[in-house]
């Protein structure tokens, strides 16, 4: 039967089963479309990062001897709409079926049942075999429970997996090693370089200007970064795994300005589309770590918590929980990003030095995202709308499904508690504690009043007192309250208008 499967940007696993043997009846199409730069403006890093390796995946299914159709963004066929350049397909060339693997996102997944729908073709769906759950995997597993508790599912992911796992007990005598993991960056520490690839994306960035793709950030067109294949994906994880492994829980946390990556993996981008899967990822790691032990538990298992724990969670929590999820706005936050937002700008150091990366590099890690990006939005009121769209948008390895549950759930406490257990705010103190950030800043992380007072201390304080309805009830949040209830009533008031002051002249922080 004449087939044709659709490949998504997101999906380029030259491992699926689709690809085990040539099939002279079956076409897969992929397709550079408008609609998926332009639903929101995205880091020119993140397109070009998406397009390249989609052209070298087309490439090797090609030389594998696979039919394609690659549709460019130039491309005078291309509609710039997934279902109107499939129906123009099955059309043009008499398709007898049409064939998917299951996308990631909410919205593109109700577009394809409704193309399906419109076709008159069967279509058939299948498993990106990618992840270790199911879409449904998570909500069955909480099913009649009442918190959708991170930690045991984890656990769960351990024992089912048999990862880090000896005798039916967690290797280390520990779930989590999560305390150990909360150390800043010793003084005089040399951090290692980060492994770079050198890609000439001249033609990408030329494409983009072309046909008026809007996009933020830098880009060096001469010299892009990222990994684009399945063989680069897989060397730059043999250099963390060798180089970066043995400090990486104890300081993955860790924030300076001496430093984008430190020693994190940055593998997330291959992994969320696709040229590496996490099982693959997990087991090089463990039987490397098993082989030659060159770092403690407390590194490896932070590791492999962010992967078999926290993404495959957080994915559950998107399936289980969309398209609702997206509206949820707990503290009906209405305020916009200030502009800083989009250039940096800003007297603030923590958050000047945590854009700026974020624009140059298309990434920051994900304490740079909670504490630094995210806190400051919590405490801000912004419009968690406005948090989503920017998160998405800025980096390189931000796709709804991973995306939304972290910036509107851990980051936002816009679902009100489903994902994280309370808001995760700081004052400044947590900001000096964990980074050199404070050092040079314009602003003094140890004043809370004044002219020179950062402003992440009084709005701190005013988030507690804006929002005592919602959380004075929470139990994690019980000391602060107490801390708050006794404080003298003067020192309140100062600390209510000087969040006041800052709010109001956000624009100039």
């Amino acid at each position: 039967m004449k087939t044709l499967r659709l490949i998504l940007g997101d999906q380029l696993n030259e491992q699926h089963s689709w690809f085990n043997k040539k099939d002279e009846e079956v076409t897969y199409v992929l397709m550079e479309v408008k609609s998926e730069t332009n639903y929101v403006v995205h880091h020119i890093q993140k397109v070009v990062g998406i397009f390249y390796a989609m052209r070298q995946f087309a490439e090797k299914l090609i030389n594998y001897g696979h039919q394609i159709v690659y549709i460019s963004l130039n491309d005078p066929i291309n509609k710039h709409s997934f279902s109107e350049n499939i129906k123009e397909l099955i059309q043009k060339e008499q398709f007898e079926k049409f064939e998917y693997l299951l996308p990631d996102e909410w919205r593109v997944d109700k577009l394809l049942i409704q193309l399906a729908s419109e076709i008159n073709i069967p279509t058939e769906k299948f498993d990106s075999e990618h992840f270790f759950t199911s879409r449904e995997e998570l909500q069955e597993f909480f099913a009649n429970k009442k918190d959708f508790l991170m930690e045991s599912f984890y656990r769960a992911m351990r024992k089912k997996n048999s990862i880090l796992m000896e005798n039916g007990q967690p290797i280390g005598g520990k779930w989590n090693f999560d305390h150990d993991n909360r150390k800043r960056i010793p003084e005089n520490h040399r951090i290692l370089e980060p492994k770079l690839f050198q890609h000439d994306v001249s033609e990408f960035v030329k494409l983009l200007i072309e046909c008026d793709v809007k996009t933020i950030g830098e880009i060096n067109p001469t010299s892009f970064n990222w990994p684009i294949s399945r063989i680069e994906s897989l060397e730059l994880l043999d250099y963390f795994i060798e180089n970066c492994l043995p400090l990486f829980g104890t300081l993955q946390d860790a924030m300076t300005i001496k430093s984008w990556s430190i020693y994190h993996a940055r593998i997330s981008f291959s992994l969320n589309i696709k040229l590496i899967s996490p099982k693959e990822v997990i087991d090089k790691v463990v039987s490397f770590w098993n082989e030659k032990q060159h770092c403690t538990v407390n590194q490896i298992e932070g590791f492999v918590r962010q992967i078999l724990g926290w993404r495959e969670y957080m994915r559950g929590i998107y399936w289980a929980k969309m398209p609702e999820y997206k509206t949820l706005n707990f503290f009906e936050q209405n305020k916009k990003l200030p502009s800083w937002f989009w250039d940096g700008n800003t007297k603030m150091n923590c958050l000047k030095h945590s854009i700026s990366q974020s624009l140059k590099y298309a990434y920051a890690h994900h304490i740079q995202r909670l504490m630094i990006t995210g806190n400051f939005a919590l405490l801000a009121g912004i419009n968690p709308d406005d948090v989503d769209n920017w998160y998405l948008g800025i980096y390189i390895d931000a796709f709804e499904w991973v995306e939304i549950t972290n910036t509107r759930g851990m980051s936002q406490y816009a679902d009100g508690g489903i994902v994280g257990s309370k808001p995760y705010i700081s004052s400044a103190s947590y900001i000096d504690k964990m980074s050199d950030y404070c050092k040079n800043c314009h602003y003094k992380s140890n004043e809370k009043t004044g002219e020179n007072a950062c402003p992440f201390n009084s709005l701190y304080w005013n988030f507690f007192d804006q929002h005592q309805d919602k959380l004075r009830s929470n139990f994690r949040l019980k000391m602060m309250y107490s801390i708050w209830d006794k404080m003298d009533s003067g020192q309140k008031e100062k600390l209510l208008v000087q969040a006041s002051h800052y709010l109001n002249n956000i624009e100039n922080l």
